[in-house]
């Protein structure tokens, strides 16, 4: 399992985490925000008078209306990573991440506008009467390229085939197993229930709605996300204003660590700018999917005569998604201080390294700090440890979530006291089955803002509204994925290899239950990657006939509303 985690690890940095893709994420963002001329703020209005329905025609095709597949999209972003996510990229970059999360929705928020209108405009019907779309078909029938001879090269159908399979890769590694993985950790840690009763559950329930189809889906999270972001952000704010007084400071953490990183504090060791800007914007396009090319998937089912409408609904996906929830999740998570608090929870072993020698976090900060960092490594340590009575001797030092751990106690699976002899190499643990580690470190992810949920009047309860948003977040998330990738393998195999596809998604969303959540991330980060860059290089490709179609658009709503000042080209 070590060497998949590194193998994965790896592929990570090159595609997902690497500062290429994120200059092409955020780049082509950029490029349609001052081509269109900031539409997320020209359109925003409009956008909402579209979503209530303003521009509806009678006898408008498809299967959902605006607001269902609004809800439908949002169900597919609002969920771990508002939760978790958000966690893991404080826990990681430090508060500056959280500034780099709100650009990358800002921006995000014309990508995914951009994205919707292409593929709204190229959906077809598939053979069962639905509604079917996404990028692969505008890429399939824009992108082929035709010589001068005449002859055509199909780099479109190539493009597309790639998008669709990466959908099904994503539609496991961002909609099925964090998700379910971070709903039974967090139950786990909240109420102790064991992590496989809560896969076989939540599996049976899954099967049920997702077998119904889009109608079905749409029906239930159009009642599901309003409820549970309704709840979340109550107990959010609660524990905000409790923590009146860490407002100001949390604000001004942010401002001062954006070009200089984040110093130690605490048990955080710090975080460098570089690295607090590729978390920010890889947890904020995880988090909003802006440029993913999932939600035009859901938006191409909804009833609209033509595609501009469709893509200002979507357009307001980030500003919910990442603007609101997110920017509360992390203020919450800031102002209550946990995030740089030490606290009593069980070991990753792929989260913990061994160090040969003592070090001090006091004495050693420097030292420990660019280790951390990854500027400056220590030595790890290789051999065999001689363990008495659960501790650990005392010339090494075990760093567990980025921090330095204290009271380690090691223990079997009974919870025993463990006597006897571990083998280390480079740091890890050679039998990482054998043996439980726990003591006092950073935590993040649920975990984390579950803790944070628990700093206010409300306090250890606190916890539970993040257990119980968890649990509607990411459940709904992963309903929305099973049709993401369901559209997926119509494109490439048609409407009969769909319930294969559900089956597979069910059983891999029971497994995910009580699988690492380390390598569930990490590979969350390589099929996004996998997903978004032939979708942003469709979608660059066919910049002039977006603009094209916007101003259609305008023409339109012009005739209808005459008394309106609608906005120029």
């Amino acid at each position: 399992m070590q060497k998949v985690t590194e193998f994965l690890t790896t592929l990570d940095k090159l595609i997902g985490g690497s500062s290429w893709f994120v200059y092409l994420l955020l780049g082509t963002g950029i490029f349609f925000t001052l081509y269109l001329y900031f539409p997320q703020i020209r359109y925003f209005k409009y956008a909402l008078k579209i979503v209530r329905g303003k521009f509806d025609r009678e006898g408008d095709e498809g299967d959902t209306s605006h607001f269902q597949a609004l809800t439908t999209a949002l169900s597919g972003t609002v969920g771990t990573g508002n939760i978790a996510g958000v966690a893991l990229a404080l826990h990681l970059g430090g508060p500056a991440a959280l500034f780099w999360m709100l650009i990358t929705a800002l921006i995000g928020m014309t990508t995914k506008f951009v994205e919707v209108t292409l593929s709204h405009k190229y959906r077809e019907k598939a053979s069962d009467g639905s509604i079917s779309g996404g990028p692969m078909y505008f890429m399939k029938k824009r992108l082929n390229i035709t010589l001068p001879s005449g002859k055509s090269i199909k780099t479109g159908s190539i493009l597309a085939v790639i998008f669709a399979i990466a959908t099904i890769f994503s539609s496991f590694g961002t909609g099925n197993l964090p998700q379910v993985n971070s709903i039974a950790n967090s139950l786990f840690q909240s109420f102790q229930i064991p992590h496989i009763f809560t896969g076989i559950i939540l599996s049976i329930f899954l099967a049920f709605i997702i077998i119904g189809g889009i109608k079905r889906i749409a029906r239930v999270t159009e009642k599901l996300v309003p409820i549970m972001a309704v709840i979340y952000l109550i107990g959010a704010l609660l524990v905000i204003i409790y923590n009146y007084e860490n407002i100001i400071p949390s604000l001004k953490a942010i401002a001062s660590s954006l070009f200089n990183g984040s110093a130690a504090t605490g048990g955080f060791l710090g975080a460098t700018m570089a690295f607090a800007f590729n978390r920010g914007v890889n947890r904020g396009l995880f988090s909003n999917e802006a440029g993913q090319g999932s939600a035009p998937i859901a938006h191409a089912a909804a009833r609209a005569h033509e595609p501009v409408s469709e893509g200002l609904v979507a357009l307001l996906e980030p500003f919910i998604d990442t603007v609101i929830i997110c920017m509360i999740t992390g203020l919450t998570i800031l102002s209550s201080g946990v995030w740089k608090e030490k606290h009593e929870t069980q070991f990753q072993m792929t989260d913990t390294e061994i160090l040969a020698g003592y070090y001090n976090e006091k004495k050693d900060q420097e030292l420990l700090s660019a280790h951390i960092k990854r500027e400056a490594l220590l030595p790890l340590y290789s051999g065999t440890l001689r363990v008495e009575n659960g501790l650990l001797p005392e010339n090494i030092t075990v760093i567990h979530a980025r921090s330095v751990a204290e009271d380690v106690l090691i223990k079997t699976h009974d919870h025993s006291r463990f006597s006897g002899n571990l083998k280390i190499k480079d740091g890890k643990l050679v039998n990482p089955d054998k043996v439980i580690l726990q003591g006092k470190s950073l935590i993040h992810s649920a975990p984390l803002t579950a803790l944070a949920f628990s700093k206010s009047w409300l306090g250890k309860y606190g916890q539970y509204i993040v257990s119980l948003g968890l649990l509607l977040f990411a459940f709904s998330t992963s309903i929305a994925w099973s049709y993401y990738g369901g559209r997926a393998v119509t494109f490439l195999f048609g409407i009969k290899g769909v319930i294969w596809y559900k089956l597979i998604y069910i059983i891999g969303f029971f497994l995910a239950s009580f699988t690492d959540t380390t390598i569930i991330w990490i590979f969350s980060g390589i099929t996004i990657a996998l997903m978004t860059i032939p979708n942003l290089i469709g979608l660059l490709c066919l910049h002039r006939e977006v603009k094209a179609e916007i101003g259609k658009f305008w023409d339109e709503y012009r005739k209808r509303f005459p008394d309106e000042k609608a906005p120029k080209r």
